[in-house]
């Protein structure tokens, strides 16, 4: 029986799990669907988390699009590594539904941010088992996740799940690099 040995040389990755952020879209015009964008397009000014806020104070959302701007303003700040910050928002998203996978993935992305693998390992598992959108960039974090807490070989596996589901998205591939595959 063969046995593979799995080795990586960490670093890398801590670096690069804040790209990993599962937004959650709002339509419908008005300032909660400018701060969906906001986080869609990859932005972290705090002129885009005011538009947030003032949706979230002024605008009539439902339940999902209040949790999802909740979100969309928490991934905000966790651009900023305003990791704080960004888990009270993701903790009010989760509250408003609970059943909003984003929530927990993002939530989980900050925890990764402040070396708590295992509290990011937890909602990164919840967020995939209620659904996502982009599940590669849970993979993606949870193999971060994996190798903070000295699990190579899970991280290694939950990379390639990542490159398979995205198979475009160079930040998977670049990790998987890292490691070196020899036969036991």
């Amino acid at each position: 029986m063969k046995r593979l040995i799995l080795c990586a040389a960490l670093g890398a990755g801590l670096m690069v799990a804040t790209e990993a952020r599962a937004s959650v879209t709002v339509i419908g015009g008005g300032l909660a669907e400018a701060c969906s964008k906001a986080a869609l397009g990859g932005q972290s000014e705090y002129r885009y988390e005011a538009a947030c806020t003032q949706s979230i104070e002024q605008e009539q959302l439902s339940n999902r699009d209040r949790a999802g701007t909740f979100v969309n303003r928490g991934i905000l700040k966790l651009r900023r590594l305003d990791y704080a910050a960004a888990t009270k928002d993701f903790d009010k998203a989760v509250r408003v539904k609970p059943d909003l996978g984003e929530a927990y993935v993002n939530r989980g992305a900050a925890s990764i941010g402040q070396h708590r693998y295992a509290d990011g390992l937890s909602d990164l598992n919840k967020g995939l088992q209620l659904g996502i959108e982009e599940p590669a960039k849970a993979y993606y974090n949870r193999a971060i996740a994996y190798e903070g807490l000295d699990d190579i070989k899970s991280a290694y596996f939950d990379y390639q799940k990542a490159v398979e589901l995205s198979p475009d998205w160079p930040a998977p591939k670049a990790e998987l690099a890292r490691f070196h595959v020899q036969p036991k």
